[in-house]
């Protein structure tokens, strides 16, 4: 345990852990729920980027331990970019679920989550997961 933790740390010293590479991370694991295999062109048309821009986004993430890439291009991540990854993805369903129940438009409310998953303090997230389980779901 002790082992896995000091790797985990760092490797968070070398790359901080910002925005941009939880929408990376996050965006690869919606892919794979929905792809049999996920590619860097998947990723780069998800995200609105040129491919070229993702790829040099992947080779630092495969650096940092996020990301596996397989000899046939197929992304995946690894138990490090999942830990990332599985908290702003259940963040994002949440708020956009939240949004909607409240009367938001999907679309603006999938829209609306991407920005406040980041930004949201845990303890903000843990009160509003409580209410809309207990309230709303």
């Amino acid at each position: 345990y002790h082992f896995y933790f000091i790797i985990f740390y760092v490797r968070l010293m070398a790359m901080t852990i910002t925005e941009t590479v939880e929408n990376y991370l996050e965006t690869i694991l919606m892919l794979e729920k929905e792809l049999s295999e996920v590619h860097a062109v998947d990723l780069a048309r998800r995200l609105g980027f040129s491919k070229p821009t993702v790829s040099v986004a992947l080779k630092n993430y495969k650096e940092a331990g996020f990301v596996k890439v397989a000899e046939n291009g197929h992304l995946s991540l690894t138990a490090l970019g999942r830990e990332i990854a599985e908290p702003i993805y259940e963040r994002h369903n949440l708020i956009a679920e939240f949004l909607v129940a409240l009367g938001v438009n999907k679309e603006t409310a999938c829209q609306d989550a991407c920005k406040l998953e980041h930004d949201l303090s845990d303890e903000s997230f843990k009160a509003l997961k409580t209410y809309y389980l207990l309230n709303i779901k």
